[in-house]
């Protein structure tokens, strides 16, 4: 890191969070918690003027990468004040052609275009990627509902990336191949694991810390010209190369190719690397279909054909809890309940709420293999025919 680098990582982890912080409680006492105008103006100009500075300082310095690691926290850092000045409403899309945010906008811009990613601050700035000094990471606030936030979604990221690796390691195996049962059931305790992480999270998170003072960072803003959807905690490959190895999301499906295109450059290159080879592999529950047509298979196939549905019931049972708790626990009940679902700019995804919540049943009922009727199309049949091989 340089001196300026450094000196732009200093405060965003200190003067930056405690400004974000003393603006959230100055919100909490007002009698409508989602308006911040007139608002804490003199902190929001402070805000502004020693972000500014800093990041001119850098665009003078000229580039400032030092291998990738270095560039994408610089771009963190960046996206981190971008996205707080969103959160302020500094900056508002709807009624912007451009983003204010000039000298922001052209590091960003100027390290998303070398690193080959968005750029804005993305879901693993926060999480797989958030390095600690001295026992501390990175946050917008000192609030302890974003601790516990984040703290509890990385301990689920981390989880499915276990689960996602050891289904890619049973490729060059095949299904019949003894280990492929070991690792399946590291796949099935991974899957539990997240379930059990989620479970603690929703149980220790105040909704209305994390509807008003947690999620509005989150949400869309623009970076020069462009308008970026905000941060995702799905922004990662292995969540959607357990869907794929699986069997329960297909790639030449348009709806889930679309997902998948739209956070392509949300993920580190590494992670779109991985998820664009997946994306040509042949299926477990595929090679399990054809594997049920062979007469001569061996006592290998119920023993690993039961486990292998095991883990497809497990990654439906955390789609489900993040739809059925997640969602609508925490984003949709209390929109409704402050007349907000409506309105614009609630979401992190951009669209209006009542659109996403029916994108997110979606997916969840593809992940579920649910029966939907003929709506769309899931894996419900094949997982029925291959339960009647038991």
């Amino acid at each position: 890191m340089t001196a300026k680098v450094q000196a732009l990582d200093d405060w965003i982890r200190s003067d930056f969070r405690a400004m974000n912080t003393a603006l959230e409680h100055e919100y909490s006492r007002t009698s409508e918690r989602e308006s911040t105008i007139g608002i804490g103006d003199n902190i929001k100009s402070e805000l502004v003027a020693e972000g500014t500075s800093l990041i001119a300082d850098l665009l003078l310095e000229g580039n400032t990468d030092q291998g990738f690691d270095s560039g994408f926290e610089l771009l963190g850092n960046v996206g981190f004040y971008m996205a707080a000045c969103r959160r302020h409403e500094i900056t508002e899309p709807s009624r912007e052609k451009r983003s204010p945010l000039h000298e922001a906008s052209a590091l960003a811009m100027q390290l998303g275009a070398s690193l080959g990613v968005i750029p804005r601050f993305a879901s693993c700035h926060l999480e797989t990627h958030n390095r600690a000094i001295n026992g501390l990471y990175k946050t917008f606030t000192d609030l302890e509902d974003e601790r516990t936030f984040i703290d509890f979604n990385t301990r689920g990221v981390f989880a499915f990336i276990r689960a996602s690796e050891a289904l890619r390691q049973i490729l060059p195996l095949g299904i019949s191949h003894p280990l492929a049962w070991d690792l399946l059931q590291t796949t099935k305790t991974a899957l539990q694991e997240v379930y059990e992480s989620n479970q603690q999270l929703f149980d220790r998170l105040d909704i209305d810390q994390f509807f008003y003072s947690v999620r509005p960072y989150y949400r869309p803003h623009r970076v020069g010209l462009h308008e970026y959807r905000g941060a995702n905690a799905g922004d990662f490959a292995g969540i959607n190369v357990i869907d794929l190895l699986l069997g329960l999301c297909r790639p030449e499906d348009p709806y889930y190719s679309q997902l998948l295109v739209d956070k392509f450059l949300f993920m580190r290159p590494e992670d779109q690397l991985v998820l664009r080879d997946t994306m040509r592999c042949k299926s477990l529950m595929d090679s399990f279909l054809e594997a049920s047509k062979d007469v001569t298979r061996g006592p290998w196939f119920e023993r690993h054909l039961a486990l292998f549905l095991e883990v497809c019931e497990a990654h439906g049972k955390t789609a489900l809890q993040h739809h059925e708790q997640l969602v609508a626990k925490f984003i949709e009940r209390p929109a409704a309940a402050a007349a907000l679902t409506d309105s614009h700019g609630l979401t992190a995804s951009g669209p209006p709420l009542p659109a996403l919540l029916k994108g997110l049943r979606k997916l969840c009922d593809m992940r579920c293999a649910a029966d939907v009727g003929g709506d769309f199309n899931t894996r419900h049949e094949d997982i029925k025919m291959l339960r009647a091989c038991l």
